[in-house]
Order: C-alpha cells, then sequence, then structure tokens
C-alpha cells in the first residue's frame, strides 16, 4: 500500500507540475480563453518594486507564479521586495494539515522578504505561529500585537535600497481576539481602534525617524463592513494615520478594484495608496514606485508563465499529491450543491450546508442517549457562519471537501445555558443582519426571526472582542425550540464547536456558562459520520434547500420609529406586500396599478388572484377588478396610480359607496375620497388640499390599508 501512495504521489506531481507550467488548457469542446502573457512594463530598471499577496489560504500552487514574476522584475532591472499581508497559513488541507509549516516552506522558496500574519495564523494557536516564526525565512510582523504585555511579533524591518530606505511594518485586525480560539491565543492582545491608529502612527514615526524614504504598512485590516463598527478597516486607521506611502490591505479578499471602489476611486486614502490582491493568488500584486510616482495593479496569475520543471511548482505538486492520496478518496455522493458561500451564504442567512452541519452536531451527541441535563426537546445546535468556508458541489465527496469546508480542527462541544443566554446569543450573533458577519448562527432544533428593521441595540463591549453585547432583546424571536414554545426561563444544551463555546465570535455568553463539555471528536468527522450512517452516504433532496429555521423580517429601509414602520411591517405580516431580494422595501416609491389592485384585493379579500391565462402577473387582479366594479375597464399595470384613483378602487372594494358629504378639499370633491376621509383611512395635506392627482407612495397605501376599521374589513 506505501509502495502504492508513493506512486501515486509521483504521478500526480509529475501532473501538477505540468499543469502549473502551463498558462492554461480549454475543457474539451470549449472554447479557449488565451491570457496574454504578462510582460514586465518598460522603463521599470531601477524602480522598487514590491510584488504581494495576501490571503493565499493555502493556494500552494500559485507560489511558483509569485516567484515567477518576482525573477521577471529583476530580469528587468528592478529592485524588488516580495511581501504577504496575512492568512497564508489556512484555508485548504495543503496547508491546514501541516498547520502552516507548509506554506511557509513554499513562502521560504518563493523568497518572500516579509510577511504580516492574519487572523487565520492564529488559528493554530500563538505558541504555533511562532514556530512558523521560526521556520520563516523572512520575519512576520504586527506591531499592535502584544504577548503579556511585550511585543508578540516583530514590528518592522529596514531594507536599504539602492538610493533608498524602504520600512515596513505590520498590522493584524484586531478581531483576531475573536476570530480565534480565546483558548489559543490567551495572554496575546491586539491593539484595535484609536489604540490601532495611535500603534501605526507611532511605526510610522519610527521609521521616519530611521531615515525611510518610504514607509510601507502590510495591513491585514480590510475594508469589510463588518469591521467598520470599531473602526477597524485600513480606511479607518488611514483616515486617522499620516506618513504611510503604501498600505497593502488584506483580510476582505478586496480587489484592488474593490480597494478603488471603496474609495472613491482614488485607490487612494490621503496621500496613502491602497492595494490587495483578492485571494488564493487569483492575482499578484505589484506596487511600482519610481522617484514620486506610485502605480498599483493587479496581475492576472493566468498571465504568469512558470518555467517547465520549476522546483516551486514540483514541491507544491509533491505537498498536493500527499494530501490528495490521504484525502482524496470518496466517501460519499451528494446530489445536491451544499452552499458554502459567504455573502449571501453563510454568514447572512440559513444555508443547506449549515443545517446539514448543525444537524450532525446533535446526532453525534445525541446518539448514545446520554443524559444531558435537559428534555430531548430542549437540546440544539448552533455553529458560526464564519466558520463554514467552502462549498460542495453536486458529486463524490472526499474527505478533503469536508476538511475543506471545515479547516480549523474545531471539535464539537456542548455548553448549557439559560433561555435568555440563548437569546442573548442570537440577537449578538445577528446585530449587523443583512450585513454578513462570521458569527451569524446556522442551527438545528430551533426556529427564530430576525427583525432587521429593528436597531441593534448596543451595550458594552463584549470583555477581549470586538464585540458589542445587547443592552436588550429588540431583533430576534425565538418561534419554537424543536416544535416546542421557548422558554427563557428554562435550561437548554446548546451543541455547538470548542471555539465558539470558547467565547468566540460573538458567543461571550457561552462562555459564561458552568457546564461546557468538550467532547473532542473534529467536527468535520462528526459530519463524515453523519453522512455516512445516518444518511448512508447520500447527501440528498432532504437538505436541496434551507429548511426555514431562520426567518428574516423587515427591510432595511424601513426601520423602528419612522412614520410608516407599523403600517409597513401589519401589511408584510399579512403577505400583503413584500420587498426586494436586497432586503429593501422602498417605501418613498410610487405605486403602479398592478401593485395597487394586488394588495387592495389581497388585503380586503384575503385572497390572492393566480395569473389570467396568457397575461402577466397582475392579469389577475385586473380580472377580479373589472368582474367586481372596482375598475371600468383596462388599465396599464405599470403606470402609476394616483391618490384620488386608489381611493376610488379601495372604496368600492369596501362596498362604501361614493359619500355625498360636502368635500373637505379645495381640489377635489369625489365622494370616494370623501367617504374614506369619514372612516379616517385617509387625509389631506398640511396646506389643507387633497393633491388627487399626485403619486401614491408603498408606504401611503400601507397605511391605508392599516388604518381601515376592523369592523369595515369584516364586513
Amino acid at each position: 500500500m506505501r509502495k502504492w501512495n508513493k506512486l501515486l504521489a509521483l504521478l500526480l506531481a509529475m501532473v501538477m507540475a505540468f499543469s502549473l507550467a502551463a498558462t492554461g488548457l480549454a475543457e474539451e469542446g470549449a472554447a479557449e480563453e488565451v491570457v496574454p502573457a504578462f510582460e514586465v512594463p518598460e522603463g521599470v530598471e531601477g524602480a522598487i518594486v514590491i510584488i504581494h499577496t495576501n490571503d493565499v489560504h493555502g493556494a500552494v500552487e500559485g507560489y511558483a507564479k509569485v516567484a515567477a514574476l518576482k525573477a521577471m522584475y529583476e530580469a528587468a532591472g528592478a529592485q524588488v521586495l516580495l511581501v504577504d499581508a496575512g492568512d497564508f497559513s489556512q484555508g485548504t488541507t495543503y496547508v491546514s494539515v501541516s498547520e502552516g509549516a507548509t506554506a511557509i516552506e513554499l513562502m521560504n522558496l518563493a523568497g518572500y522578504d516579509v510577511a504580516a500574519p492574519g487572523n487565520h495564523e492564529f488559528d493554530y494557536g500563538y505558541a504555533n505561529l511562532k514556530t512558523l516564526e521560526e521556520k520563516a525565512n523572512f520575519p512576520i510582523l504586527a506591531a499592535n500585537i502584544t504577548y503579556e504585555g511585550e511585543a508578540a511579533l516583530g514590528t518592522n524591518k529596514i531594507f536599504e535600497l539602492d538610493g533608498a530606505k524602504v520600512g515596513i511594518f505590520g498590522l493584524d485586525t484586531p478581531e483576531t481576539a475573536t476570530k480565534a480560539h480565546p483558548g489559543k491565543i490567551k495572554g496575546v492582545s491586539f491593539a484595535g481602534s484609536e489604540d490601532l491608529y495611535a500603534v501605526a502612527q507611532a511605526q510610522v514615526d519610527e521609521l521616519k525617524a530611521a531615515g525611510c524614504d518610504l514607509v510601507i504598512c502590510l495591513g491585514h485590516l480590510g475594508i469589510d463592513d463588518e469591521s467598520a463598527a470599531n473602526g477597524n478597516r485600513s480606511i479607518d486607521m488611514l483616515a486617522e494615520v499620516t506618513g504611510i506611502d503604501v498600505l497593502i490591505d488584506g483580510h476582505s479578499h478586496s480587489t484592488l478594484e474593490q480597494v478603488k471602489a471603496a474609495t472613491n476611486g482614488a485607490g487612494k486614502v490621503g496621500d496613502t495608496y491602497v492595494t490587495s490582491t483578492g485571494t488564493k493568488i487569483a492575482n499578484v500584486g505589484v506596487v511600482t514606485i519610481k522617484g514620486d510616482e506610485i502605480t498599483t495593479e493587479n496581475v492576472n496569475a493566468e498571465a504568469i508563465t512558470v518555467a517547465e520543471g520549476d522546483a516551486i511548482a514540483a514541491r507544491a505538486a509533491e505537498i498536493v499529491a500527499e494530501i490528495e492520496a490521504e484525502y482524496g478518496a470518496t466517501f460519499a455522493t451528494s446530489t445536491v450543491k451544499l452552499n458554502g458561500d459567504r455573502d449571501p451564504g453563510n454568514r447572512t442567512e440559513e444555508t443547506n450546508l449549515g443545517d446539514l452541519i448543525t444537524d450532525a452536531m446533535v446526532w453525534y451527541v445525541t446518539k448514545d442517549g446520554d443524559d444531558l441535563g435537559v428534555p430531548t426537546e430542549n437540546v440544539i445546535a448552533i455553529t458560526n457562519g464564519g466558520g463554514i468556508r467552502a462549498s460542495i458541489e453536486a458529486g463524490d465527496i472526499s474527505k478533503k471537501d469536508v476538511n475543506t469546508v471545515l479547516p480549523f480542527g474545531n471539535s464539537v462541544a456542548y455548553v448549557t445555558v439559560t433561555g435568555e443566554a440563548l437569546l442573548e446569543m442570537l440577537e449578538a450573533s445577528t446585530f449587523c443582519t443583512p450585513t454578513a458577519v462570521g458569527g451569524f448562527p446556522q442551527v438545528s432544533g430551533i426556529d427564530f426571526t430576525i427583525n432587521i428593521g429593528q436597531p441593534y441595540d448596543e451595550g458594552e463591549l463584549y470583555p477581549d472582542t470586538t464585540y458589542n453585547a445587547p443592552a436588550s432583546i429588540s431583533r430576534v424571536t425565538v418561534n419554537s425550540v424543536n416544535g416546542k414554545e421557548f422558554d427563557p426561563e428554562a435550561d437548554y444544551v446548546v451543541i455547538t464547536n470548542d471555539f465558539t463555546a470558547a467565547g468566540g465570535d460573538t458567543y461571550y455568553a457561552l462562555s459564561e456558562s458552568e457546564n461546557i463539555v468538550d467532547t473532542g471528536l473534529p467536527l468535520d468527522e462528526a459530519l463524515m459520520q453523519y453522512i455516512t450512517e445516518v444518511l448512508e452516504g447520500t447527501v440528498s433532496d432532504k437538505y436541496a434547500e434551507p429548511a426555514g429555521r431562520i426567518n428574516i423580517a423587515g427591510f432595511t429601509d424601513v426601520q423602528a420609529g419612522s412614520w410608516y414602520y407599523e403600517h409597513v411591517m401589519a401589511m408584510y405580516e399579512e403577505a400583503v406586500v413584500n420587498g426586494y431580494g436586497d432586503h429593501t422595501f422602498l417605501p418613498d416609491d410610487s405605486v403602479t396599478w398592478g401593485q395597487a389592485l394586488k394588495m387592495v384585493i389581497t388585503y380586503v379579500t384575503g385572497e390572492g388572484q393566480a395569473p389570467v391565462e396568457g397575461g402577466g402577473w397582475a392579469s389577475g387582479y385586473v380580472a377580479y377588478a373589472k368582474e367586481n366594479g372596482l375598475i371600468d375597464g383596462d388599465v396599464d399595470i405599470n403606470a402609476n396610480i394616483t391618490r384620488v384613483e386608489i381611493c376610488q378602487v379601495l372604496a368600492k372594494a369596501l362596498e362604501l359607496g361614493a359619500s355625498e358629504e360636502e368635500s373637505n378639499f379645495p381640489d377635489t370633491d369625489d365622494g370616494y375620497v370623501m367617504a374614506l376621509v369619514e372612516l379616517g383611512v385617509i387625509n389631506g395635506n398640511p396646506d389643507g388640499t387633497f393633491a388627487p392627482d399626485q403619486d401614491l407612495t408603498r408606504a401611503a397605501v400601507c397605511k391605508m390599508l392599516n388604518t381601515i376599521p376592523a369592523e369595515v374589513l369584516a364586513a
């Protein structure tokens, strides 16, 4: 068997080396898309060129291309530095199995000069990162990280090039404090917000005082919205810090184009250039500095040619082959794609993969019938969506697939908490929904609703985190737990992973429990056992779609406190109105005839109307309106309806008849308007007019419908 594994490894290595040497082959029968080979621009001789990567996440095959690009610029006479902005030691089994050692090996071969750590460099613990630091032929720098009050890593390094001194310092996201396992980073602190700015400014000042002509920051900070609340994004920091010439960013997996979009197209904050390459070496970054001119560029990795027989490509292929031999065998199949996306996905909403993983967790802990100290119906599972890192495509499933989905080596744990603590966790972990957050809960055994129209009632920061506790429960409602009524005073067992059990992400409330049990079984193994033993090796239609455990109600643009909030929400709950795919309602938009007829007829009759055969979506409502005398003939369903027109439709639907009372308004004597005024359903404008020909807004229609007296509606 060992001989066979060695042979397989050799064959795979040869295949990988060949594929890395080629610029890309099209699938059989498909048109070949040729990416032109990259050529170094003219005029780089003598220039300072910084080749950079970020968020490589185990894409080991790309290091040969990085080294090739470096060599091309050196051959053209440039003075080249090769740097990385973090998250190089986690992401695929090719690096996670060795806890980052293989990443360091390849980075050494590629000739990196300096790197900053990302939050994922702490996935295997601070002690492991120090081991990686010892193995690296380059410094790993992070000026804002301390261990027991002292610098945890190097802070900066000065490179003396011909005619210039380049100072580089590193920063890591303060979110590492809650994105890494708390038990693995004891004693480690991450300066954030104003403290982060002060650290960065001090580094700039130190490097300038040392005579540096250029100051470069490797900042694993990112531009994600979820990092904005505490001002920990790179663009927040740069608004407060001066003297940095270039910030090479990571963490948010942003491309240079996305960075430019976040900086109003400038690619700069103040006088500082900001750049980033995306993730997994899809691109390689190039910063060119010649005189006072600085340019930033992303080079498509497909355009970089690697020489046949390249040593780095060969070693990467060997690593891949070794992992494939151990992890690549198929153990199950799936008839459906299991969604591992981030946003929209596991950090914003329920997914079928989240359902599968949490179902596996419940099964594993309860399968032997152990007494967990609470009734069976009080046992649920929660795992953080940020811990789900990849999708599983329909087809064969290997151990490598599962390990790529769950790469952190987390174990299954369970924690006893009160219903109040459970509610706090759900509120805290959905504080910014629908904006993505790693703590978003994927669940089993619980049905709950998040009202995104309610603001998060922000309390004090949880200890040693960047997340705030909820001062009250305003957004989350638990509908049921395993089909039973939720009791905030009862005890519940939350099956989770050891990271969240220790208070990681937004789950500080779990860490306060007096009953935390770590089963020791890796989460990926629990998932594989569930698939093989319970699902008999096939993930099928049961997981084709999310099960409906997490309900997202309300709209981002209909916030509590607005005059129309209760009216829109009442109509939403009655299924009279709905919103758009981006969780908006657009309350100030005009209402079309088709929308108005649907809303009025649905609310008054309590029934929907199927489209007429051959007609559009609103044809059934138009037909009903004509048949029941609400309109006299055909209408343009896409035209806006006016205030007087909807009064006529609504009054007729309520069988009110036109009022014979004298009109209150100088600009209309319509009897249907007055009939609704008498009911208090509609009124005029502050200047005493009614404005009958004005368009009606979506919010205004909701208010009209919601203020119809119950006895009139019932009649």
